[in-house]
């Protein structure tokens, strides 16, 4: 593709006097390194108004320079004393970032710098919460000789509304935060308590954030709140959803705003909207999905061209009705995506939208964009093009009907569907070619476990049951890492910012101790110091039959780092691809959504400017961990729903973590996890290897290590903790 220059802007005059007085007013403000070079060379504090005068900031940017002196104090970067004056934190030799609180009422402090993290003791965690950002100074080691800190500031409280359960003790009404992180209990008056009674599930607001000495003495006051809402009470059937949403902030009402704008679109694709548009309608399109699925963002086509194929991926054109900005825009950044937990979702975009317009059902006409590919037969990518479409899905189909039509071509899934049986055995050859150009370039193939909840009509668990992927899960997958892969290079080309899918490989900490780990068991990780993803490929396919291949994948894949959007292009190590963006799901992910706004500029020669890249990726990446997080609890506390009754009971299980307070067990048969304590184990001393994941007997010899198969009893269950405790059979 040609490179365009960059367009020229008219500053709208040649006048001389025009263009000093735009450029006067066009003057960015001080760039935060700027500001901290010259606050550092003063060398006293100053008063900010004064600080503005030395740095020549014109009245006009002053509030843009107070919010952005706001926001450095917010991140760390600078203090104000207490006379107001502003100083470089640094020079103060103090910490900037954010507390990790534990349940055990200590804490650490996450730098923002990066490094070891600083222990907060007791003492210190009286003045903050899990989550605030605080300023620390370094005060030596604790006994186990981890760095300490002394907090000096708190910048930012994390939290205005808390969510947990009320309880009287001794006349007062507090509320036990939902979040073990948080070891305060918050102060309720009974005129704030809105009729609430103990025992209840509610929504506390802070009145007043905890309070201790900061100069280290021992006055300390709890946080104090308000009730702003009653959930009822714990046991009420989806109250670990009601529980997750609040205390993870996840927002689950669409302003009135973002839902009047959704319901002034028509059901039905509107004649307008057809312009420019090429049809599709009359190629056999469909969607290939789970049982349950109801928001349809992609559809797929495949057919012989020469000895190659043509293979379109149809995705949903959420951004021609979702625009920048807009009131759907906004709601839909906040979220950043759909957030799935059992029996509920919560949509990224209004039902109107997610389920109806933008949704790629059956037998109405829906507007796309389309990645149309050429393959060759042995996988590679040979062209493609991208193009605004309208569709017309010719079948909802499901993996499990698709995967028993191509398994039994004369059986009956086939014979149903006999038009559109030539194109899907066309994509099942197209995914075949694809899975060896996988294969061949070395992509890692980690074999996770999923499991999936099995409700009856009342709500309650039947079952828990593992999730196999068949060969049309596959089919879908390789087709959209195709799609994704021609959207990167396609704005890589384009030289169009954009958010790129990013997974790097290991640090070389971690690559260090994961070569330490191999070597105990005979195996080496080929590469040297700069592994390809292929040397990991190698080495799982070497091990595939060992009966400990559990264990060497799991620590193979806790080596490498966890995959985030970024608009610098870092390559997918984990897919082995140089560049990877993600076009393919826009109804559920917020940076989809983005990446068709760069494709269509592209294609109408202009670029979209509407995003910060860096600030975007970041939120994203937040609330794709936000989203894991609440999901992860919700099923935690269904599967203690689950196994309440069960206590007592034996069952075989297999160790999936160890960790110096004792080892995480997998009932086999149950898909439940639960933890034997380390003082369990047996009459020993047992030592922590984190090098090898194992707890070792110091008198025994006896070795607990991931993958290893046992016998366990369920000992106790505790709901409000989401916890199963387990004991050796």
């Amino acid at each position: 593709m040609n490179k365009r220059p960059p367009k020229r802007i008219d500053t709208g005059s040649a006048d001389p006097w025009f263009q000093r007085e735009a450029q006067k007013y066009s003057k960015p403000i001080p760039s935060r390194e700027f500001i901290l070079e010259n606050l550092a060379s003063m060398g006293v504090p100053l008063e900010e108004n004064a600080f503005a005068v030395r740095l020549k900031v014109p009245a006009s940017q002053m509030q843009a320079f107070s919010r952005r002196i706001a926001a450095m104090a917010r991140d760390g970067q600078i203090l104000r004393n207490r006379k107001g004056a502003l100083l470089v934190a640094q020079k103060l030799d103090l910490v900037a970032g954010r507390i990790v609180g534990h349940p055990d009422g200590f804490g650490f402090l996450a730098a923002d710098s990066g490094g070891e993290d600083i222990y907060i003791g007791h003492p210190e965690m009286r003045k903050v919460m899990h989550g605030d950002r605080v300023m620390v100074r370094p005060s030596g080691h604790d006994r186990r000789g981890r760095r300490e800190g002394v907090i000096v500031e708190v910048t930012d409280r994390a939290h205005q509304h808390l969510v947990g359960r009320l309880h009287r003790d001794r006349g007062f009404l507090l509320v036990t935060p939902s979040d073990r992180r948080i070891s305060h209990e918050i102060l309720v008056a009974q005129k704030d308590s809105a009729g609430a009674k103990s025992g209840q599930v509610v929504v506390v607001k802070i009145l007043s954030h905890p309070l201790a000495d900061l100069a280290g003495g021992n006055q300390y006051s709890p946080p104090v709140g308000r009730i702003d809402e009653i959930l009822g009470n714990a046991s009420d059937p989806g109250m670990e959803i009601e529980i997750a949403l609040r205390k993870h902030d996840l927002p689950f009402e669409f302003s009135a705003k973002a839902m009047g704008l959704a319901e002034r679109f028509s059901p039905q694709v509107q004649v307008p909207d057809l312009k420019g548009r090429e049809d599709l309608r009359a190629l056999p399109l469909v969607t290939i999905d789970g049982e349950t699925a109801r928001d349809f963002d992609d559809a797929v086509f495949c057919r012989r061209e020469g000895r190659g194929f043509r293979l379109i991926v149809a995705i949903a054109d959420v951004s021609h009705y979702v625009q920048h900005d807009d009131a759907l825009d906004r709601e839909a950044k906040d979220r950043g995506n759909s957030v799935y937990f059992p029996r509920r979702v919560i949509p990224m975009l209004p039902e109107s939208l997610s389920n109806g317009l933008c949704s790629l059902n059956p037998d109405v006409d829906r507007l796309c964009m389309a990645c149309d590919m050429t393959l060759t037969p042995s996988g590679s990518i040979k062209g493609y093009r991208f193009y605004p479409a309208v569709m017309r899905s010719h079948a909802r189909l499901t993996y499990t009907r698709v995967a028993a039509a191509l398994a039994n071509r004369g059986g009956r899934e086939a014979l149903d569907m006999p038009a559109l049986m030539p194109h899907l055995l066309c994509l099942d050859e197209a995914y075949h070619a694809l899975a060896k150009a996988r294969a061949k370039r070395g992509a890692i193939d980690f074999d996770t476990q999923e499991t999936q909840f099995i409700f009856d009509v009342s709500g309650t668990i039947e079952s828990i049951d593992r999730v196999y992927r068949n060969d049309a899960h596959r089919l879908i997958e390789e087709c959209m890492l195709a799609a994704n892969v021609c959207t990167a290079n396609f704005l890589l080309e384009s030289e169009h910012a954009t958010l790129f899918r990013v997974h790097e490989g290991p640090t070389p900490e971690k690559l260090k101790a994961l070569r330490e780990f191999l070597k105990g068991f005979g195996l080496q990780l080929g590469g040297g110091e700069k592994p390809r993803p292929l040397d990991y490929a190698n080495l799982l396919a070497s091990v595939k039959h060992r009966p400990d291949l559990g264990l060497l994948q799991t620590v193979l894949l806790r080596s490498l780092r966890q995959a985030v959007y970024s608009p610098e292009n870092a390559g997918h190590f984990g897919l082995a691809y140089e560049a990877y963006a993600h076009f393919t799901s826009p109804i559920r992910r917020y940076p989809d959504l983005l990446v068709h706004r760069a494709i269509k500029a592209v294609l109408e020669k202009r670029r979209y400017t509407g995003a910060n890249w860096v600030e975007v990726g970041r939120h994203c990446s937040e609330t794709e961990r936000r989203a894991d997080e609440a999901t992860r609890e919700v099923d935690a506390w269904l599967k203690c729903h689950y196994v309440r009754n069960r206590v007592g009971e034996e069952f075989a299980g297999t160790i999936t973590a160890a960790t110096g307070f004792g080892i995480f067990v997998s009932l086999d048969m149950l898909f439940v996890e639960g933890l034997v304590h380390v003082s369990e184990l047996g009459r020993d001393y047992f030592q922590f290897d984190a090098i090898r994941h194992q707890l070792l007997g110091e008198r025994t010899g006896q070795r607990y290590r991931i993958g290893d198969k046992l016998s366990v009893r369920v000992a106790r269950v505790d709901l409000e903790t989401s916890r199963i405790d387990l004991v050796l059979a």
